[in-house]
């Protein structure tokens, strides 16, 4: 297929695993054969939840969206794919600024998965449901055949409320604003990674895993302009820098001495050829605020839990636009690209 221009954006006859990794491959993939099938579905500038407005209920704005979780393995230090699902799916409910309210929870199960995991993950879901403050209302249980799946992959859709006065979009993104995280990169990837046990990796690390409606609300609160919040999921902060680029016209500039990164994930990233920038986070978000009130900003981030490591990583800059760029410990610049190809999979 090509971009109307006659480029080839999607390579070869079939699916890869590249196109599951939240790069250019995957974009690719969603542009050129789901858009294209389901024609408009822009109305939301490709933020992480659709926004509906309720006219027909006396107004408001509804936020929605989907994910499914595939984790390998799917217990891991810091939580497992039932936390996981729950959370991911919140937070991309609660970076559009909304409230969450409700999820639905559809599982498939591979025949000869311990009742004692299915319980575990099923309660782990609950936990993570009422920490976020939603309920878990409605879902879906399919059984495969041993083989026909990988012990449980979980489905799960969230439905949330944006208050009138929000309206959080990458596309408000302007030259001059910060760019702030709010924790250190790449604990979720990293730990994932480590647990798998087939590189003989060792650490303590514990994956970020956790909702962000707290931390989300706090930041709106000190930082009520903020132009546009996302969470580093696949493809990490490279992507979403890349993302925010493309959406305002603008060019995100990091400094890699500002980076936050523990020294475990910095060693497990060097051993495995891993750049910490494109590696997955689930308790990490990218925002872009006002200059002016970014250390409001930061300093309701750093009072509260997974906030403490909040800090500037960056600004908003004209040029060059549609791009990501970051001065390096050395003082070159080099640019931050959308994630090319598959670098870890079945992350989440």
């Amino acid at each position: 297929m090509d971009d109307g221009g006659g480029a080839r954006r999607l390579r070869g006859d079939a699916v890869t695993l590249a196109h599951g990794a939240g790069g250019r491959a995957m974009r690719d993939l969603i542009d050129e054969i789901f858009l294209k099938a389901f024609g408009e579905t822009r109305v939301s500038g490709l933020e992480d939840q659709a926004r509906l407005a309720l006219d027909a209920f006396g107004g408001g704005t509804l936020a929605f969206t989907t994910d499914s979780f595939v984790i390998d393995p799917i217990f891991f230090p810091g939580g497992d794919i039932g936390k996981l699902a729950v959370c991911g799916t919140v937070n991309d409910l609660v970076v559009g600024g909304a409230k969450p309210v409700a999820l639905t929870c559809s599982v498939i199960i591979e025949e000869g998965l311990a009742f004692a995991d299915l319980h575990r993950i099923a309660e782990s879901m609950a936990t993570a449901a009422a920490e976020a403050g939603c309920r878990i209302v409605t879902g879906d249980t399919k059984v495969v055949p041993r083989g026909a799946a990988d012990r449980i992959f979980v489905n799960t859709a969230g439905i949330g409320a944006i208050p009138a006065d929000r309206s959080l979009a990458a596309r408000h993104i302007r030259p001059g604003d910060a760019l702030i995280v709010n924790t250190t990169l790449g604990e979720h990837g990293a730990a994932v990674m480590a647990a798998r046990g087939d590189l003989g990796l060792t650490s303590a690390l514990q994956s970020d895993c956790r909702p962000l409606g707290e931390l989300v609300e706090a930041l709106l609160e000190a930082a009520p302009d903020t132009r546009a919040i996302r969470d580093a999921t696949r493809g990490g902060v490279a992507t979403v820098l890349n993302e925010f680029a493309a959406a305002s016209g603008t060019c995100c500039r990091i400094a890699e001495d500002k980076l936050p990164l523990r020294e475990e994930v910095r060693g497990i990233s060097e051993i495995l050829g891993l750049d910490p920038l494109y590696i997955a986070c689930e308790g990490l978000f990218v925002a872009a605020v006002p200059q002016a009130q970014t250390e409001a900003a930061l300093a309701a981030l750093r009072k509260r839990s997974g906030g403490e490591a909040a800090c500037q990583i960056g600004e908003v800059v004209a040029t060059p636009q549609g791009r990501a760029v970051m001065t390096s410990f050395f003082g070159g610049d080099r640019l931050v690209d959308m994630l090319e190809g598959e670098q870890l999979p079945r992350i989440c």
